[in-house]
């Protein structure tokens, strides 16, 4: 087998071609993320406090004259949103696999049960 086939059957085999769609909307669902919080939870929550601030954007936050704490604050922002958005997709997707499971059939008889009553039968013939 040649280097080339190896690895067209490893690159085409499902846990890859899953990481990389994965990777690839992950890459999106970051950008959505990130205007998410640049464009609206800053202008709603935190205008007002950056307004006191004299600042326009969170990642303009300072101390000590130059420790950019406000970057870190939006990654921590961020991080709660995916943490938060992945949660409720994953609880969502469990309870579809919840409904999914068919209910135990009904307990009939049990092996004993119908022996006792076979044995009745023919007791009264």
């Amino acid at each position: 087998m040649g280097i080339f086939s190896e690895f067209k059957e490893f690159a085409m085999k499902g846990n890859v071609v899953d990481l990389a769609v994965g990777v690839i909307i992950g890459a999106a669902f970051g950008k959505i993320v990130s205007s998410l919080i640049e464009n609206v939870i800053t202008p709603l929550l935190l205008k007002p406090a950056l307004d006191a601030a004299h600042l326009s954007t969170i990642e303009e936050l300072t101390a000590f004259g130059g420790v950019k704490y406000g970057l870190f604050l939006s990654a921590v922002i961020n991080f709660i949103i995916v943490a938060f958005v992945l949660f409720l997709i994953i609880k969502g997707i469990n309870n579809l696999k919840k409904k999914d499971v068919a209910p135990p059939p009904p307990a009939g008889p049990t092996q004993e049960e119908l022996l006792i009553q076979i044995r009745d039968l023919l007791k009264n013939k």
